[in-house]
C-alpha cells in the first residue's frame, strides 16, 4: 500500500525489504544511517545493512541519544561529510529520525543549527535539505511524515525545528519492525500517538481533514484496543499495524498544531540528567491538561469520546488515567524523578514553547506552575 499525504510512505508488513528500491528512487548512493545504540545491540543495524544492495555505500551513526542533542547532530554531520554522503536515513524511534532531519538540514545550510529553530525565526530560513528517508521502529512520534524535529541544544533548551522541507522525502513504515518492542516502550510510544491525535483535534485551527485523521487514529488506538493488545502481546501483527498507522495519522493530524501537553513535555525532555521518554511524559501530563482545557473546546470532548467508543458523558481525563494504569504508565512525574524544585525552570521553558501557539487555553505563569505541580 502507498499512501499519499505530505510524502510517500511505503506502508506494509515487510516494507523494509524495499530499502534499496527507495534509495534508488531518491537518488541516494552514499547514505548516512542515523540510529541508536539499542537497535545496534539487538542486531537491527546489521539487518538493514544486509538488506541494502552492494551498489550503495552506507555509513552508520549509532549514538543517537534518547532525546537527540546538538552535540549528536554535530558528530553525525562530521561523519556525513567525512564519508562524502549524499543523503540521510533515520532508522529508529522519533529520536533517530529527528536527528537525521537535523543532519539533512545542516548538510547544506550555513551557520549554526540554532539559527533554524522556530524560536529564532528559522521556519522561513529552511530551504530544500539533502534527501532523507525515515524508517520508524516505534509507533508514536509519526516523525516520518511530520514537518518537525526536536533537538536539545547545548544551552539546555529543547527546541523545535519545523519546515515542509524537513518532511522526509520517503518513509518506509513496516509494522513488523515494531514486533517485540518491550511493553514499556510500546505503551509510552502509543500514548505519544494518542496525545498527538487528541491535541491536534483540540487545536483551535480550523482544519476538518486533519481532525478527521486524528479521529481515525483515536479509533484505532482505543476503540479497537490496539494499544492494549500490543502491550499485552507484542507479536500481535494486527495491533502493531494499527498502532503504526495511528502513529502516522497522529503526525498528519498535528499539522494543525499541538498544545500545552507538548509544551510541558518538551520542557521536561530537555533535562539531560533524567533523560525522560517523551511519549511517557505526554501520557502522564495529558489528564491534567484535559481538565484544564475542558470548558474551552466546545463539543470536542464528546467527539473524542465517541471515537474512543465511549459514552459522550465520560470524564475524558479519568479515562486516560485508567488507560495509563492498565498499560503500566507511571501515575505521576515524581515517579519519573521530577521534583517540585524543578518547576520554575520548567515553567520558563514551557512558556516559550511554540506549541502554545495552538493550545486552546493558554496558561498564565501561575497556571503553568499549578499544572506541573498537579502532575508531580
Amino acid at each position: 500500500m502507498q499512501l499519499n499525504y505530505f510524502n510517500r510512505p511505503y506502508f506494509e508488513n515487510g516494507a523494509i525489504k524495499k530499502i534499496s528500491e527507495v534509495l534508488k528512487a531518491q537518488g541516494i548512493k552514499n547514505p548516512l544511517i542515523c540510529t541508536d545504540p539499542g537497535l545496534s545491540s539487538i542486531g537491527m543495524t546489521d539487518r538493514i545493512r544486509n538488506l541494502i544492495s552492494n551498489e550503495f555505500s552506507s555509513s552508520f551513526y549509532e549514538e543517537t541519544p534518547a532525546n537527540p542533542t546538538e552535540k549528536a547532530v554535530d558528530e553525525a554531520l562530521e561523519l556525513y561529510k567525512a564519508n562524502d554522503c549524499d543523503g540521510v536515513i533515520g532508522f529508529g524511534g522519533g529520536s533517530s529520525i529527528d536527528l537525521a532531519k537535523a543532519v539533512a538540514l545542516m548538510a547544506n545550510h550555513k551557520g549554526n543549527l540554532i539559527d533554524y529553530s522556530v524560536n529564532e525565526g528559522g521556519y522561513e530560513k529552511i530551504t530544500e535539505t539533502m534527501p532523507m528517508i525515515a524508517i520508524p521502529t516505534t509507533s508514536g512520534t509519526g516523525s516520518e511524515v511530520s514537518v518537525g524535529s526536536l533537538i536539545t541544544m547545548n544551552d539546555g533548551r529543547k527546541l523545535i525545528f519545523a519546515s515542509p522541507h524537513l518532511i522526509p522525502n520517503a518513509a518506509i513504515c513496516d509494522p513488523e519492525l515494531t514486533i517485540g518492542l518491550p511493553p514499556v516502550l510500546t505503551a509510552g510510544s502509543g500514548m505519544d500517538a494518542l496525545t498527538h491525535c487528541i491535541e491536534a483535534i483540540l487545536s483551535p485551527i480550523n482544519d476538518p481533514p486533519a481532525e478527521a485523521v486524528g479521529i481515525d487514529g483515536i479509533e484505532k488506538i482505543i476503540k479497537e484496543e490496539s494499544l492494549i493488545k500490543a502491550c499485552k502481546d507484542g507479536q500481535d501483527k494486527e495491533a502493531r499495524w494499527n498502532m503504526m498507522m495511528a502513529s502516522t495519522e497522529g503526525a498528519m493530524a498535528f499539522s494543525k498544531g499541538l498544545g500545552a501537553v507538548h509544551s510541558m513535555s518538551h520542557a521536561l525532555g530537555a533535562n539531560q540528567e533524567l533523560r525522560l521518554h517523551h511519549g511517557t511524559l505526554n501520557a502522564v501530563i495529558l489528564p491534567s491538561v484535559l481538565r484544564f482545557n475542558k470548558d474551552h473546546v466546545g463539543n470536542k470532548y464528546s467527539r473524542i469520546a465517541r471515537a474512543m467508543g465511549k459514552n459522550e458523558s465520560i470524564d475524558l481525563a479519568n479515562e486516560i488515567e485508567k488507560l495509563n494504569e492498565e498499560i503500566g504508565i507511571p501515575s505521576n512525574l515524581a515517579e519519573m524523578g521530577v521534583s517540585e524544585d524543578m518547576i520554575p525552570k520548567l515553567v520558563a521553558h514551557a512558556i516559550t514553547d511554540p506549541s502554545n501557539l495552538t493550545t486552546p487555553r493558554l496558561p498564565s505563569q501561575e497556571e503553568w506552575e499549578k499544572l506541573f505541580l498537579e502532575c508531580i
